[in-house]
């Protein structure tokens, strides 16, 4: 579904990306690790169009490389930023209205969002603005799948969550998949990628170093002492 070959990115005069290759399949969650800086975030937004790029990305066998983010969107690819950017001068609801891109929803309408996140339904009619940190990755995360994509790109979902919300953020996830909607996941929390992902990708310096399952990486103490622990 989405195909991303020799993906060369900067900013400015600094080489972040030096040949990226990595691909996500139909109804699969993959997840892109690696320490901070080495270029996971910088890959998405590459994707996305937010980045300038040179390579080839593919996405449902069509180049997008070049679109801007909002054509990109259109196509059916959704990204969900580490940053969260909601709206905060908006309701809860009013948030998730813009994620709908001008259509009814697809997959996903709004009792499937309050369902999974129930505080959302509460707070519905609160201003995006005055949400915790938890509340405002809920939105971020929902207000994206309103415009029903087929693959969704989510940097760095539970960074500053509690436990319990990292833990619903990843039944969401595998709900996600259950829809048929593809993931792939930026993610420092290793316990939460290797649960739910059935591939994962270990990036250094800006390129991909490893690629495999879960069980893969577990087995492999070199590419885990090298590349991701601390």
């Amino acid at each position: 579904m989405l195909e991303v070959q020799n993906l060369h990115a900067y900013y400015g005069k600094s080489h972040v990306l030096h040949g990226v290759d990595m691909a996500v399949r139909k109804g699969e969650i993959v997840s892109l690790l690696g320490r901070n800086g080495v270029g996971r975030s910088t890959t998405v937004k590459t994707v996305m169009g937010l980045v300038e790029g040179t390579g080839t990305v593919k996405f449902k066998g069509e180049p997008i490389l070049g679109l801007k983010p909002y054509q990109i969107a259109h196509k059916g690819l959704g990204y969900v930023p580490e940053a969260r950017d909601i709206f905060p001068t908006l309701t809860v609801e009013q948030n998730l209205v813009l994620g709908l891109k001008g259509r009814s929803p697809g997959r996903w309408s709004f009792d499937d969002m309050y369902r999974m996140f129930p505080r959302l339904k509460e707070r519905q009619h609160t201003q995006a603005g005055v949400l915790s940190g938890g509340e405002q990755q809920m939105l971020t995360l929902c207000r994206t799948l309103m415009g029903d994509p087929d693959l969704i790109m989510i940097d760095e979902p539970t960074e500053g969550l509690a436990p319990k919300i990292v833990e619903l953020v990843g039944e969401y996830l595998k709900e996600l998949k259950n829809r048929g909607i593809s993931v792939l996941l930026v993610e420092q929390k290793l316990a939460i990628a290797l649960d739910i992902s059935q591939r994962v990708y270990v990036m250094g310096h800006g390129h991909i170093v490893f690629e495999g399952t879960p069980e893969e990486l577990k087995g492999n103490t070199r590419i885990r002492q090298e590349w991701l622990e601390v």
